[in-house]
């Protein structure tokens, strides 16, 4: 049919108005939109909302918070009666590439994403882990995020907290205190050169990784030692995984201690341990409420390390947060060769946790470090180094893709990043078929976090929901275990056993412990367990030095190269900075 001239006119003109129209309404919608907002987060960063606010957002009702203070309290895990059968929310896990000296930022990105959903009005909650005071007077600092995408109130979240930390160090070192009384009294024939339990500090103290007990007491048994830093404790692990007071209880209960004089397992259970140190840890079970910059809700509850640890907060944190939020963002530590792989293989089994995706933190100048640039060039243009750096990237692609998991990539943003270099990464990304997002959260708060926010949201409505590919079975050997990790995850060539580690091997066997899960203590600095090894290493071997045993825990950890347990300070620490002044106002924490 032949259109009039005039009829084609008019089509032109009501297009070419709906086409303006649509411009004009959209640009101040958005403005609109954005000056609501910016209003809002002003009158938002100017004070802290009281935790029951905060709570109620989410729907815990005051009768299950145990406040400590204004603006922070514990969740009892009595909730779960109430919250139990509640459509589960989305569970994004945040992660990273091989951390530098540059810095990734996935606490800040973990926070910011929380909040840039949080301004889409979306019912959110963002789990992290307690900072250790370790890293916090040493090198690292504190872990409560930078910039205006941190966790309050920052300087107790960094400090003692809600005493989380000292319930389980006492915890840990009353049984220590017991394993040599039952070592004077000689009550369990306990051999003195087969005790496995160690003593635990939460600070730096590299004079403590070997230490001699039972000087003082002539009638006392004098034995080696050593202290490990908490985050490392079994007790620390224990907290983090059990559901219930039976089930920690039970955890605890099956802590080896050694063995006796003939060779057999001697277990917290055997010095009647287990009652003393539940009681102790009472309110360490329940995770700790605070809220973001912006008043996003937060869980902030147990530390592990992901080095030497399983790195990710605690297990009753996830699984409350999922039940009362639309999307509960959980961090693991360090990169996806570390907490990410510990939360696959060992958290999301024992809590049935279903992913459906990954956030993989990048920065600009870690790809550049990886690239061989040294940290003082790091703010220079260097597109070449994105290419070559981009090895490391896509290799923790690969990880997360072979578990069956979606993935976007936040691009964090640095002030010396040049657009040359983000096209170029921008680029790389898209020939690799990956769907990524800038995020400016540090700079701009939940508004630098909104493009992130959106392609998670994006991401999640468009893939289906896939099944885990684990890197080991359960029923496998230890050995297969470690070998599995060392291959797929690691894509290390072989893996080379010490006699010592043989021996922990035959132990393992011996006590029928083969279907524990298995968390390698290595270094977070390579894909490898030399940190010298940068990018993306190829033919190389990994060494298994020993195998310790957390039966309570209910995992062995093989340490891999030369890892250590209890790190030192530095010789200019952040303690050096760090104040407090007449009115009681701390500076100095970062």
């Amino acid at each position: 049919m032949k259109l009039s001239t005039k009829t084609i006119f008019c089509s032109c003109y009501f297009k070419v108005f709906y086409i303006i129209y649509g411009f004009l309404f959209g640009f101040y919608s958005k403005l609109y939109l954005f000056a609501k907002h910016f209003l809002s987060l002003v009158e938002n960063m100017s004070t802290l909302e009281e935790i029951s606010k905060i709570a109620n957002k989410i729907g815990i009702d005051d009768e299950y918070l145990i406040p400590y203070g204004k603006y922070k309290a514990k969740v009892s895990l009595d909730i779960f009666k109430k919250i139990n059968n509640n459509r589960k929310g989305k569970l994004i896990v945040v992660t990273a590439i091989t951390p530098t000296e540059a810095g990734e930022g996935k606490t800040t990105t973990s926070i910011g994403l929380a909040q840039g959903l949080s301004a889409l009005n979306q019912k959110v909650i963002v789990a992290l882990r307690q900072p250790s005071l370790g890293p916090v007077f040493g090198i690292k600092g504190g872990a409560t995020g930078g910039g205006k995408c941190m966790v309050e109130p920052m300087e107790d979240i960094n400090l003692h907290f809600t005493g989380d930390f000292h319930a389980i160090s006492s915890a840990h070192n009353l049984l220590s205190a017991m394993v040599n009384s039952a070592l004077y009294f000689n009550s369990l024939s306990l051999n003195p050169k087969k005790v496995f339990w160690h003593r635990t500090i939460d600070m730096n103290d590299r004079s403590l990784r070997k230490v001699v007990v039972g000087l003082g007491d002539e009638n006392g048994v004098t034995m080696e030692d050593q202290f490990d830093i908490l985050p490392a404790s079994e007790v620390m692990a224990i907290v983090g995984l059990s559901t219930s007071y039976s089930d920690m209880k039970n955890r605890l209960s099956n802590i080896l201690i050694g063995l006796n004089s003939k060779k057999e397992p001697i277990y917290a259970r055997d010095l009647k341990a287990v009652g003393s140190m539940g009681a102790l840890l009472k309110y360490a079970l329940f995770p700790n409420l605070v809220q973001t910059t912006e008043h996003a809700p937060a869980f902030v509850h147990i530390g592990p390390f992901a080095n030497i640890a399983y790195g990710t907060n605690s297990l009753v944190s996830d699984m409350m947060g999922i039940r009362l939020a639309d999307y509960l963002i959980t961090e693991t530590g360090f990169g996806s060769d570390m907490g990410f792989q510990k939360f696959m293989d060992m958290v999301s089994r024992i809590g049935l946790l279903d992913v459906d995706l990954a956030v993989l933190v990048v920065s600009i100048k870690a790809l550049k470090y990886h690239a061989g640039i040294k940290k003082d060039n790091l703010n220079v243009e260097n597109i070449q180094a994105i290419e070559k750096g981009f090895e490391n990237l896509k290799r923790h692609l690969e990880i997360i893709k072979n578990y069956g998991v979606n993935v976007v990539v936040a691009i964090n943003r640095f002030k010396s990043d040049t657009e040359g270099e983000i096209r170029k990464l921008s680029d790389l990304l898209e020939n690799e078929k990956v769907e990524f997002a800038l995020n400016e959260g540090f700079e701009k708060g939940s508004l630098g976090s909104l493009e992130l926010a959106k392609k998670v949201m994006e991401s999640i409505k468009s893939n289906s929901h896939k099944s885990i590919n684990y890197t080991y079975d359960v029923r496998d050997c230890i050995e297969v275990k470690i070998e599995n990790i060392a291959a797929k995850i690691y894509n290390a060539d072989e893996v080379v056993y010490s006699k010592k580690a043989f021996e922990d091997l035959k132990t393992i066997k011996t006590m029928g412990m083969d279907n524990l899960h298995v968390i390698i203590a290595k270094t977070p600095n390579s894909l490898s367990d030399d940190p010298s090894k940068k990018g993306y290493p190829r033919n190389f071997k990994v060494t298994v030095n020993e195998i310790r045993i957390f039966s309570g825990a209910g995992y062995v950890v093989p340490i891999m190269g030369n890892i250590m347990t209890m790190p030192g300070l530095g010789k200019v620490p952040s303690a050096y900075n760090i104040d407090i002044d007449d009115q009681g106002n701390i500076t100095g924490l970062f």
